[in-house]
């Protein structure tokens, strides 16, 4: 019985009342009343390609639209080769076949959200990287007609935490709202992280615990996860995402 009073308890510190703020908070932002509405121009975070001879890799994660924004990231993966005169964005949407490509603009706002960026990696190391990303790109394995679940995968996450996973060398986590990053096709899984630097035990994506360099400590339930950032301290919270440095 004690022992029940304190996994409620911890389920209604750090699960039920971030996300519950989180959702007051929301209710008060200004947002698109749907995607027609919404603003998917560029955010300017990425520089005109002929004025950038480097490769260049980025992650970048935005608020999804509506009310699913109280929760949940959209997740999508930028690639531009040495010289290239234009950036190539990577995708997974819920409509149609879910991988696109260049669907919206590479830094474009996402239902009228800014992007935040995960990760960025530059010159020779990402010119090494882009082929096993492109490689990654087409080996996902649910590209087909029907094969996106909003809730609890796979779909915009899981496709780019199959990326990160596929080129750890990118050492980055996706924000813990990226609903769908931890789901597993496999069911009951036991074994690194996505990242190879820590250790990861899940069912389904719905529940789980993760401890890592990368990752930090996680503990995921029905999607939604808390716990903190070793690397960059901060705290991570159903929500309102990762808080800290």
């Amino acid at each position: 019985m004690r022992t029940l009073r304190a996994f409620l308890l911890l389920f209604l510190v750090a699960f039920l009342l971030p996300l519950a703020s989180h959702a007051l908070w929301w209710t008060w932002q200004p947002r698109a009343p749907d995607w027609r509405g919404a603003d998917w121009s560029s955010a300017r975070l990425l520089p005109v390609p002929a004025t950038e001879p480097e490769a260049t890799v980025h992650v970048f994660a935005a608020r999804v639209g509506r009310w699913r924004g109280i929760f949940a990231h959209h997740s999508w993966v930028v690639v531009k080769e040495a010289g290239a005169d234009a950036y190539t964005r990577f995708d997974v949407v819920g409509w149609g076949n879910p991988v696109r490509v260049n669907v919206r603009v590479a830094d474009g706002r996402w239902f009228g959200n800014l992007p935040e960026l995960v990760a960025e990696v530059r010159g020779r190391e990402a010119e090494a990287l882009i082929p096993r990303i492109r490689a990654a790109v087409r080996d996902y394995p649910y590209d087909g007609y029907g094969s996106y679940a909003a809730w609890p995968g796979p779909n915009s996450n899981s496709f780019v935490q199959h990326i990160l996973a596929a080129v750890p060398e990118l050492g980055r986590a996706l924000p813990p709202t990226a609903i769908g990053k931890d789901w597993r096709a496999e069911g009951i899984y036991a074994g690194t992280t996505p990242s190879r630097t820590g250790l990861q035990a899940s069912l389904y994506g719905l529940l789980g615990v993760s401890l890592g360099w990368v990752e930090g400590v996680e503990v995921n339930l029905l999607g939604l996860v808390a716990g903190l950032d070793l690397r960059r301290p901060a705290v991570k919270l159903p929500g309102w995402g990762r808080i800290g440095l």
